[in-house]
């Protein structure tokens, strides 16, 4: 890297953490979720407006792999936070209507996304068909749980517990989708190395959970549970989340599998250690991630849009809300909860945002789609999203989306309004 290079390099990463930031804080102000501002500043810099002559100016072809490689640093930060995040407690509780909001928001639009990937063939000609056909029942059955935790926070509905079954049937929906993409990957042999070297992250994933996951406990609770993580204990951690995505990208799946395995096989510790650690992480990802953005937004050429990209975005639109609302609603209702309550957790389901991007990218550079699907898909993701408060609001019969017209009886779980109603 040259003098300019770097010069122009940091100054570029300035102005896409200042730009994110103003970007962000119009999104909330909209009443959206921060980013939903992000990922449209990255679309607008693209080629899609003014045949990409901004992004040409601001950000150099010679300049775009060092920002690649700032955005990946970001996103394996980003993917061990959903791992750590990710809780299988989660299901106490409220098992079973978790359980079946898991499996509809999942299968239903998983199978008619399989139906739109047959559809799709007739324009596109992937180098393979079955695993493109699969990658797109996987593109419209995301969840965006970090986005979910948001629009929940922003509403005062975490504390519900609707909002706990949302939490843990997004969880649950993403590991379902990333266990899906590695294998997607893996049929593909996308990365160009010997296939038999994927069927080693199977003995890996085992290693991290066996052996890995028992030494950090030891490790990370030495000095007392209640006394917070120092530096260093972060430190050793990142650098284990990092190695963890190296290792799986020499095995031939993308590195977010390996930074996401790593944070779902992390110890669980006490809260303080807990949010110590998630708090020092958030910090640096929060800086990086905005790169991701730009650096996706980069890939998105809607300039070309014709007739037929109409035409096959507004099936891709009917399919993944459709698919998610509809197997979501079926899925809750199946468990007694009251239609009302049932469509708003439909709603919710239906957020995509960033885990949605990050899919995606891992499909383009997997070769399981091309550019131009990549940009149509983008484009559902971010829709959805900007559709969930809006439609949570109009369910609720509220624009602000007050909880206290939810239900009052789903504030706690079932087994708990069963005690309490025998006590009446």
């Amino acid at each position: 890297m040259t003098e300019t290079q770097a010069a122009v390099l940091l100054a570029d990463i300035a102005l896409i953490i200042a730009v994110a930031l103003l970007a962000g804080r119009i999104a909330r102000r909209l009443g959206q979720p921060s980013v939903i501002g992000e990922i449209a500043v990255g679309v607008l810099l693209g080629p899609t407006l003014l045949n990409g002559t901004v992004a040409s100016t601001l950000f150099p072809t010679d300049i775009r792999p060092y920002l690649g490689a700032v955005a990946n640093l970001g996103l394996v930060l980003f993917m061990f936070l959903i791992g750590l995040e990710f809780d299988f407690a989660r299901l106490r509780g409220s098992g079973r209507v978790t359980g079946a909001t898991v499996l509809g928001s999942t299968l239903v639009p998983f199978a008619l996304g399989i139906l739109l990937g047959w559809y799709l063939l007739r324009s596109y000609d992937p180098d393979h068909r079955v695993a493109f056909v699969l990658f797109i029942g996987v593109a419209v059955s995301v969840t965006a749980f970090p986005v979910l935790a948001r629009i929940l926070a922003d509403r005062g509905m975490n504390g519900t517990w609707l909002g706990a079954v949302a939490l843990s049937a997004a969880a649950f929906c993403d590991l379902a989708a990333w266990t899906t993409l590695a294998g997607l990957q893996a049929l593909a042999g996308a990365s160009g190395t010997r296939p038999w070297l994927v069927l080693l992250c199977v003995p890996y994933a085992l290693v991290l959970f066996l052996v890995v996951r028992p030494l950090l406990a030891r490790f990370l609770v030495r000095r007392g549970s209640e006394e917070p993580l120092s530096a260093g204990d972060v430190t050793v951690v990142v650098a284990g989340a990092l190695a963890s995505a190296a290792l799986t990208q020499l095995l031939g799946l993308h590195f977010v599998i390996g930074a996401f395995l790593f944070g779902l096989a992390m110890p669980r510790l006490r809260p303080a250690r807990h949010e110590g650690l998630l708090r020092r992480t958030e910090h640096t990802t929060t800086l990086l991630l905005p790169v991701y953005f730009i650096v996706a937004g980069l890939k998105v050429d809607l300039s070309g849009l014709g007739a037929d990209g109409l035409v096959q975005l507004g099936w891709i639109m009917v399919v993944a809300v459709t698919g998610k609302f509809a197997g979501t609603w079926l899925g809750a209702r199946s468990q007694g909860l009251p239609a009302r309550n049932s469509a708003v957790l439909a709603a919710l389901m239906n957020t995509r945002g960033l885990t949605e991007l990050v899919a995606l990218g891992v499909g383009l550079e997997a070769g399981l789609i091309d550019e131009r699907l990549y940009s149509l898909f983008v484009v559902m993701a971010v829709a959805t999203t900007v559709m969930t408060g809006p439609l949570i609001g109009r369910l609720m019969g509220r624009d602000d989306g007050s909880p206290a017209l939810l239900d009052p009886d789903l504030a706690v779980p079932p087994r708990e309004r069963a005690v309490a109603g025998a006590g009446r």
